[in-house]
């Protein structure tokens, strides 16, 4: 097995169903036989709490690992069944304390990638659910991706604050992970019945062209509705509207694999 897609999903404006996308997108994969591991990096634990751990009660974590008390594979819990099991790496709200920690250590933007090389042979997939603010956590994330996911509702407002997020990720191809590339904005929380949400998704495809995703995740209830039963969407609903949408996701992910090996 090569070593995995190493694929960080990310906005630094929140509620743009970044961790809804970090965890649905990796229960498709693994429903078609792709090796999955999901890492909660956000100190909120938002896809922790979605896949029913209660994050207050965890004796290990991500924040061991940074901290160098745990390495990856003692912290990992397995989720799902045979034809769509994953792995998945959680965080809880003390997450928080490890960048005061972090900041004293030599490298500290190194630390995830070097945790991350100890497993990234046994995955075909390793999705890191970013924070949604740029901070030392999110450094370590950008160091230790091979790819960028960007989330992006098609709501005009959704737009602001975009060049920062770009502007902070090309600071870290300059300086400390050249073959960083964005491979994939995805257009969340769509209503194609308004022309606002059509307009918006213009704009995206004049900024970015063929970077972005053909698939756009409609708005679902089923979506909203996963998280608070412990369930992905292909456990909750499999016949819905979001699930429908994150297995075409899932097919357009796939097929980049392909035009990789070219």
């Amino acid at each position: 097995m090569s070593a995995a897609r190493v694929i960080a999903i990310l906005n630094q404006k929140g509620g743009t169903g970044k961790t809804t996308t970090a965890i649905s997108l990796g229960a498709g994969l693994s429903r078609h036989g792709r090796k999955v591991l999901m890492i909660d990096m956000d100190p909120q634990a938002g896809l922790t709490y979605s896949l029913g751990i209660q994050a207050d009660e965890l004796t290990r974590t991500i924040y061991d690992v940074l901290g160098g008390r745990a390495g990856l594979p003692e912290v990992i819990i397995k989720h799902g069944k045979d034809g769509g099991s994953y792995d998945f790496i959680p965080s809880n709200i003390i997450f928080e304390d490890s960048e005061r920690e972090l900041g004293n250590t030599p490298g500290r933007e190194l630390v995830l990638r070097e945790a991350i090389e100890e497993v990234q042979d046994d995955y075909d997939y390793i999705l890191i659910d970013a924070p949604p603010r740029m901070s030392l956590l999110t450094m370590n994330v950008l160091v230790a991706s091979k790819e960028l996911f960007i989330p992006l509702q098609t709501e005009y407002l959704a737009l602001n604050g975009i060049k920062l997020l770009l502007d902070s990720i090309e600071v870290v191809k300059q300086r400390l992970n050249p073959g960083l590339e964005i491979t994939g904005i995805l257009a969340t929380l769509h209503d194609r019945r308004r022309g606002l949400d059509l307009a918006v998704v213009r704009t995206i495809k004049e900024h970015f062209g063929k970077t972005i995703f053909k698939t756009m995740i409609r708005r679902s209830v089923a979506l909203a509705e996963a998280p608070s039963h412990g369930k992905d969407i292909f456990e909750y609903s499999p016949r819905s509207q979001g699930a429908k949408d994150y297995e075409a996701l899932t097919l357009e992910v796939m097929a980049q694999e392909r035009k990789r090996r070219k």
